[in-house]
């Protein structure tokens, strides 16, 4: 397959021509895939009502098929299409984060095809703020069901070239939009609990829906590892570079980066080739092949934002192991350490005290 790669401002507006668009959602109606930029990562994207283009996504993607793929609308009045039981306290939340980073799940109405919700009677659903986003699925006329546009388990895309690393041959369409704002996938909250809950952190925290629409539970399968997460999607790998990835956390900056030059010398010593993902204040300090600065410890956007454009850089200098700087903290920090953990398996080490 010959994959078209089209370049779209992102500040195209509704009024304004564009033949790369028209041909994006020809696409997508004819059942075809359409990669797309969003505020948050790149976008996958097939008609979410048709049954064989959702299929195709996974078969593009190598995503398990009980990983549900998130719905995209354009139009709050498509949410009544596709979902039941709206609780007031989701259109609270549309009032302040709708367009915007927040995925909601519901109940599902029978439209909505199991292929597309891996099989569960819910349907999860958000409206991408992205002007590129939003004008594909307007122009298209469909919904559009979108993973991230990467090969699954890999870091999700956050510029068109790592969709192409992806997906070129795979696909229909690549429309380049720019980088991506936030650079992490948005936040996943439950709207069928009893009380909402948070299945994926994100750009929009525990604190900022709370003070929307009051207490908000955060799954514990989230951060403990022997806990079976509610979200399907969160039981696989995800985010992972092709290097061995560890998170060192420690009392202070100075016990870290003793740890981490310790451990990036006996890796060396075997032979191997070692990266360190830093912060900008402390990256001198480091003594490894390859040191990736992701930005200032006090700029967490900056660090979301470079995240996966980062782990991506050490596969393409051929890291055999990355030791990262941990970013814990509250509000983004969680997501943050969400993403970070993950990519690294699980592998955190406590740097001894200096």
């Amino acid at each position: 397959m010959n994959t078209i790669i089209a370049t779209v401002d992102s500040g195209i507006t509704e009024e304004e021509p564009n033949q790369d668009l028209e041909v994006a959602a020809d696409i997508l109606r004819k059942g075809g895939l359409v990669a797309f930029p969003t505020e948050t990562v790149y976008g996958l994207g097939g008609d979410a009502l048709n049954p064989d283009a959702s299929r195709k996504i996974y078969a593009a993607k190598g995503r398990p098929s009980d990983n549900p793929l998130i719905v995209h609308i354009a139009d709050e009045a498509d949410l009544q299409k596709i979902a039941r039981d709206i609780p007031e306290a989701a259109y609270k939340l549309m009032d302040v984060f709708w367009p915007g980073p927040m995925t909601m799940i519901f109940h599902k109405k029978p439209i909505v095809p199991d292929s597309t919700t891996g099989g569960l009677d819910t349907v999860a659903v958000r409206m991408p703020s992205h002007n590129v986003a939003y004008e594909l699925i307007r122009r298209s006329g469909v919904m559009i069901a979108a993973p991230s546009a990467n090969t699954s388990g890999r870091p999700s895309p956050t510029i068109a070239s790592h969709v192409k690393e992806d997906m070129d041959g795979k696909i229909e369409m690549i429309i380049d939009g720019g980088d991506c704002r936030y650079g992490i996938e948005s936040t996943i909250i439950d709207m069928t609990s009893e009380v909402p809950t948070i299945l994926r952190p994100g750009y929009i925290t525990q604190e900022m829906l709370e003070d929307v629409i009051g207490h908000v539970e955060i799954d514990p399968g989230i951060s403990a590892q022997n806990v079976k997460p509610k979200a399907p999607g969160m039981k696989y790998t995800h985010y992972a570079p092709k290097g061995i990835m560890y998170i060192v956390e420690g009392e202070s900056s100075k016990s870290v980066i003793r740890c981490i030059n310790r451990m990036v010398k006996d890796r060396q010593a075997a032979g191997c080739k070692v990266g360190v993902l830093a912060t900008r204040y402390n990256a001198m300090a480091y003594e490894a092949d390859e040191v990736i600065v992701i930005g200032d410890k006090a700029d967490e956007l900056m660090i979301s934002s470079n995240l996966y454009r980062t782990l991506r850089e050490f596969d393409a200098r051929g890291v055999d192991y990355i030791f990262s700087e941990s970013f814990a903290g509250s509000g983004l920090g969680t997501a943050i350490m969400n993403r970070l953990i993950k990519a690294a398996g699980h592998r955190v080490i406590q740097a001894p005290s200096v």
